[in-house]
């Protein structure tokens, strides 16, 4: 999960960038970066940490030009890349590209050997995006004739790289005294969104990945990418778009509605808000039927994903709620921080429980999901220790068992604590009284009941089905492995700084 936002303005770009990776944080925290073009020029500036960190004025004098791409970036492996992985990426050939990825390519490691051995191009890093800007820097140059490039030939690219890519990817992508380029998977895994806005000087465009990023820069949403879909706009704001993939099927990531995307965006013409209601409900009427035996005064969201859940579940049931938590709002989204213990400590941090709600009472609390279990677990020890006679636990999500391999953080499945445990395994795990699940069928449905015409939807952290075929066991196991080697690495590292520094002090 990364945000991503491209502009074709007809004044400066940088500012539109930055409010708008401003928007889309939560998205990323990892890192951000900023490349605008002016007279086939590049300015890039980006780095580790946060947008109003990496970015300060002298960086964004630097940044001219009325054409930019944008990115904040989360990273996917289990820990915190270099800052040499963050986005966009940059390379020269042909005509010069930079280009900024959401999501993840399964056969990453397949491409970047044909990359080397046949395509005769060089990929630095460890990113996947490194490696899909090569794709399509290839495909570019092949689809090139007598150095002339037009959105014929552009399109023709995207195509290649759709028979190339396997996996998740939303991307926008800048060609040199050209324009802008942005293209969606073609089975529209994540999201990606375009508007315009009409003024005294022309149209302007802007690519994002929600549409709130539309709604606070003043843009009126268009309509979303398709899934295989490209659009190209050029210098001039003329708008070019063409389906590049065979038989593009949408099928979004269901994820993206239970807890990573804002709710005040739309995705796909779904309202991310009003799914988030519909799920109360469905929740709701479970809890009708499994808890009648269960004395619940008080409902209790966990800030902030939950609370449309949480309070139309309470209107539902005819229950009290209330606001048990207080959210500092100065930490990072626990489920994004890539280390378990970082993840611990800051929940704590992040929320502090009001005993006034809490003691004597029977506290009904309300979740997004539960992933790893590391915040459930917190959670009901604080509402506990504020003094709850019973902490009954509700998930607006079905249980996640299988790993998400298109760009969400739950890559093994040893980390999900609910792989090879049923409910009530859970529930002791956690410590709560009582714990519920949303039905997976339920949540379907809830997102249908908004717009019936989005009848699929990515489900592999529920279900194990990945929608691209390509992923085997041996494929998951891989990727496990992988993340236990970057785990013992990040410790080693930790050592060897605590060792350094204790040196120094010596």
């Amino acid at each position: 999960m990364c945000g991503i936002l491209g502009v074709v303005a007809k004044s400066p770009a940088n500012q539109l960038l930055y409010d708008g990776l401003l928007v889309l944080q939560h998205r990323g925290q990892d890192a951000a970066g900023i490349v605008t073009a002016q007279k086939n020029t590049f300015h890039m500036h980006k780095d580790s940490g946060l947008v109003r960190d990496v970015f300060r004025t002298r960086d964004m004098r630097h940044l001219v030009g009325n054409i930019g791409i944008a990115h904040v970036r989360y990273p996917t492996s289990g820990s915190a890349e270099s800052s040499a992985e963050a986005q966009p990426f940059y390379v020269n050939s042909p005509f010069g590209i930079v280009l900024a990825h959401n999501g993840n390519l399964t056969n990453a490691a397949q491409l970047n050997q044909e990359l080397f051995r046949a395509d005769l191009r060089h990929v630095n890093t460890n990113s996947d995006s490194e490696v899909l800007l090569n794709v399509l820097a290839h495909e570019l140059q092949g689809s090139t004739r007598n150095h002339h490039l037009d959105p014929a030939a552009i399109f023709s690219a995207v195509s290649g790289v759709h028979q190339r890519c396997r996996g998740a990817y939303a991307v926008v992508a800048m060609i040199a005294g050209y324009g802008l380029l942005a293209f969606r998977d073609p089975y529209g895994i994540r999201p990606l969104v375009f508007g315009c806005i009409e003024n005294e000087s022309g149209t302007e465009y802007l690519v994002a990945s929600e549409s709130v990023a539309l709604d606070t820069l003043g843009f009126k949403l268009v309509r979303d990418i398709a899934p295989g879909e490209a659009i190209f706009i050029d210098e001039d704001s003329n708008f070019y778009s063409k389906q590049c993939a065979t038989n593009p099927t949408l099928n979004p990531c269901i994820f993206e509605y239970v807890y990573l995307a804002r709710p005040d965006s739309v995705m796909d013409g779904v309202s991310v808000y009003e799914t988030r209601l519909n799920m109360g409900e469905s929740l709701a009427d479970k809890i009708a039927k499994s808890m009648r035996h269960l004395d619940i005064d008080v409902v209790i969201p966990i800030p902030d994903s939950s609370r449309p859940s949480a309070l139309q579940l309470a209107n539902r049931l005819g229950l009290n709620f209330r606001e048990g938590f207080v959210k500092n709002r100065y930490i990072g989204r626990t489920f994004i921080m890539p280390g378990q213990q970082q993840r611990r400590k800051s929940v704590r941090q992040k929320l502090n429980a009001m005993s006034v709600e809490f003691r004597g009472k029977n506290v009904l609390l309300v979740d997004d999901s539960i992933v790893r279990g590391t915040t459930s677990r917190e959670i009901v020890q604080m509402a506990q220790e504020a003094g709850a006679r019973k902490v009954y636990f509700a998930s607006a999500a079905p249980p996640v068992r299988f790993p998400n391999v298109y760009g969400i953080d739950m890559p093994t499945r040893q980390e999900l604590i609910a792989t090879g445990r049923d409910d009530d395994d859970i529930r002791r795990e956690i410590g709560a009284d009582y714990l519920v699940y949303q039905d997976l069928d339920s949540l379907k449905k809830d997102i249908c009941r908004v717009k019936s015409t989005v009848a699929q939807f990515e489900t592999s952290c529920f279900d194990g089905h990945y929608i691209t075929g390509d992923v085997t066991p041996e494929y998951l196991a891989a990727i496990e492995t992988q993340r236990s080697n970057n785990v013992i690495v990040s410790h080693r590292e930790s050592d060897a700084q605590l060792d350094l520094s204790l040196t120094t002090a010596d």
